[in-house]
Parts: C-alpha cells; sequence; structure tokens
C-alpha cells in the first residue's frame, strides 16, 4: 500500500487508475487490498471537494424531494406553507419561503435548515411573535405603503416586512427589552406591547416626514421657553400653532391616534438626535392637551438620553415615579404658577368669568385654568363647557400634520 495526498492533476489520474483496479478486484472486507481502496477513496474525496465547490441544494427542490420520500402530495404542504394557492406559488418559485415556513417545514418534514434558507440568512432584532402585531391597523395607517401585496400577504410574510419596519424606525440596538419599556397601567388595563410597538414605528414614519425641522438644542429649552409656548393657547388654532412653534426649534410634534389594547396619552422619544413629541389625543381636550404637551416637553428637557430614548406616558402613573412626578410638577408650574393660581379668585368661587380673568392675565386659554380647577378639587362637574371637549382633533387633518 503506498497512498499519497493528491496534489496533480497527474496525481488524481494515477489514483483513480489504481481505484479502479481495486474495485474491479473487489476485495474480501478486512484484506490489505480492502483498507487500500477505503482510504484511496477518502483522499480521492478530499481532493475533489478542494477542486469542485459544494453545491447548496435548492430550497425547492429539497422540498420536493421530502414530498416524494415521503409520499406527501401539494395538499399535504398547506400546514407548513399555507392554502393551496400558496403552496403553488412558492413550489413555481413565485413567492419566496417565508421565515415562518422556513421554521415550520424545518421541524415537521426535517429539511434542514440551511438548506431552506439557502444562505440568506435574515437577522431578527428581537424575538417576536409577529402574528400578535395589529397588521390589519398598521397596513390601514401606511405602515407597509412600500408593501406592494394583499394583506393576506402582508400576515404570511409578516415577520419579513415587520423585521424591516423595526430596522427602519426603531432604533438601531432595539432588543425586547427597549421595545418593551416599560408602561405605566394600572393592572386592570395591560397594555399590549405589539400595539405599542406598531404605534411608535407610526410616529417615527410620520416625524420622518416632516420637511425643514429647525436644528435641536437642548439649551434653548427653559421655563420661560415653555411659558411663551403656552400663550399660544390663547389662539382657537393654538395647538397648530404650537407645531409650528416646536418645528423652528428642533422638535417635531406628532399627533398619532393610539392603538386599540394600548392607553397612553403620549410620548417622548429621540430619533436620529431629532427629540418627537407625540400626542394620540386619547383624550380631545383643550386642557389635556396643552398639559400632555407641556409633560412631554419636560421630559425632552428633562429626561430623554441615548440610555433612555423612549419615554410613554398615560394618566394612571405610579405615585412612586420620580420622573413622571417630576414632569406633573414641572407642567403644572408652566401652565399655572402657584403664585399665580394662590393669588386667583376661581381658586375659592369656582366661577367661570374668574377663570376668563385669570386667563386673560397670564394670556393663556381659559380651558387651562377650567382643567387646573378641576383636577384641584376633585370635581370634574365644573366647567364642562370650558375645557374644550372635541375641539383638538379636529385641528389636525394630516395636511397640516405633515406640513
Amino acid at each position: 500500500m503506498n497512498i499519497k495526498i493528491i496534489k496533480t492533476e497527474s496525481d488524481y489520474s494515477e489514483a483513480m487508475a489504481r481505484l479502479s483496479e481495486l474495485m474491479s478486484i473487489n476485495p474480501e472486507t478486512d484484506t490489505p487490498e480492502d483498507n487500500e481502496l477505503e482510504l484511496l477513496s477518502l483522499v480521492i474525496e478530499k481532493y475533489e471537494r478542494s477542486i469542485v465547490p459544494l453545491v447548496t441544494p435548492d430550497p425547492i427542490e429539497a422540498i420536493l424531494l421530502r414530498m416524494d420520500q415521503l409520499n406527501l402530495s401539494r395538499k399535504d404542504l398547506a400546514k407548513y406553507i399555507g392554502s393551496a394557492s400558496r403552496v403553488s406559488e412558492v413550489l413555481s418559485r413565485k413567492k419566496p419561503l417565508s421565515l415562518g415556513m422556513i421554521r415550520r417545514l424545518n421541524i415537521g418534514l426535517e429539511i434542514p435548515a440551511d438548506i431552506l434558507i439557502a444562505g440568506e440568512v435574515q437577522e431578527e432584532s428581537v424575538e417576536l411573535e409577529y402574528s400578535k402585531f395589529p397588521i390589519r391597523e398598521m397596513e390601514r395607517r401606511g405602515l407597509f405603503s412600500h408593501v406592494n401585496h394583499a394583506l393576506s400577504d402582508i400576515k404570511e410574510y409578516a415577520e419579513e416586512y415587520i423585521s424591516h419596519l423595526i430596522q427602519t424606525f426603531l432604533p438601531k440596538d432595539a432588543g425586547p427589552a427597549l421595545l418593551r419599556s416599560p408602561m405605566h397601567q394600572d393592572g386592570s388595563k395591560q397594555a399590549d406591547f405589539y400595539a405599542l410597538a406598531a404605534w411608535r414605528m407610526c410616529v417615527v414614519k410620520k416625524a420622518r416626514a416632516v420637511s425643514n425641522v429647525g436644528k435641536f438644542q437642548k439649551s434653548d429649552i427653559s421655563l420661560a421657553w415653555m411659558r411663551d409656548l403656552v400663550k399660544l393657547s390663547a389662539f382657537e388654532n393654538g395647538p397648530v400653532l404650537a407645531q409650528e412653534y416646536l418645528k423652528r426649534y428642533g422638535i417635531v410634534l406628532v399627533i398619532e391616534p393610539h392603538f386599540p389594547k394600548t392607553y397612553l396619552d403620549g410620548a417622548a422619544m429621540m430619533d436620529n438626535g431629532i427629540p418627537i413629541v407625540a400626542l394620540t389625543l386619547r383624550q380631545d381636550r383643550v386642557d389635556n392637551f396643552w398639559f400632555v404637551l407641556m409633560h412631554e416637553l419636560v421630559h425632552v428637557w428633562k429626561h430623554l438620553t441615548v440610555d433612555n430614548p423612549f419615554i410613554i406616558d398615560d394618566e394612571r402613573v405610579p405615585k412612586d415615579d420620580i420622573i413622571e412626578d417630576e414632569a406633573n410638577e414641572i407642567a403644572k408650574e408652566i401652565l399655572i404658577s402657584t403664585e399665580a393660581w394662590d393669588a386667583s379668585d376661581v381658586k375659592s368661587t369656582h366661577q367661570p368669568t374668574d377663570a376668563i380673568a385669570l386667563a386673560h392675565k397670564l394670556g393663556i386659554s381659559p380651558a387651562i385654568v377650567a382643567g387646573r380647577l378641576r383636577k384641584e378639587t376633585n370635581d370634574y362637574s365644573l366647567m364642562v363647557k370650558a375645557i374644550g371637549y372635541n375641539q383638538v382633533r379636529k385641528l389636525f387633518t394630516e395636511e397640516k400634520v405633515d406640513s
């Protein structure tokens, strides 16, 4: 036995000749010739692999082969791929395998995942159950506007499409912990973080469509600056004027209704260095608009950081939440200072005329005074007409919000 490593074509030809000779002999097991045949086969195989690259099996061919081995029909594939039409589209190569299909085929038919993926591995930014996203509502709000497919297709390929949205509209390092940012809730209503993530993506998409945004400098924000902003409340279209005012200072104000199963009133977030204040107008009242706006601006001023780029709020804030307590107290002081409130007649009389007088003195909307009185007294039967029910949302048509 004189077997050597094959390095050249000449070596290969000699080895193949000897292999043919040994195979014609058909040696008995465990004889010297049999051992030589086995070793020579291994040496030849190693050389052939070095000069001929391995061919990655085609995913569809692998599925068809497995169907033949298991005697499966196209109907049997429905549990792994979907409807009969979807099976047909995939096997005819009109539609690619979705990641969900790949998982089901890998587990159910034991086809290696690397063959099904065929080298095109798409990393997932977070571990999520993509079917739990509010896909229909996301589609209605235009999050899938870049996808020229029917809703049924979007649902089937939700993992790919939503992964793309997450990579596009959420921070690059977004993971489950960041996406599942703490939500202020009272326990009786558990906010759906899938819906919250979808809302957040809608907000960022809408904010990025806003043009002519000024340069943000945190040093521009102060109590005096925010009190000047609140004076816009004296105008009927004050909320829209506030949106333009903030844009000049590099802050984007977005109005995006909440998704079902979320209960937030607003949020403050950073997107590529640009602060976004997002309001849901879940409570469509003038007084609520200005309080929530000031609350979120305090977050922009005091709390938003690289490590804390997303802060959400609703009205049921835990009493031990220091950040929320600070935002509430500063927002209240911005709208009506403690000194002005304590010196006012409305605090004791509860009369609309006194509320109007204080509002005129401060240059703000009477709705803000009415809201303060209702909150301080915990009597929400007071000044119902003065707080401005259904007066804000109608100001924000799509043209105005996206201008």
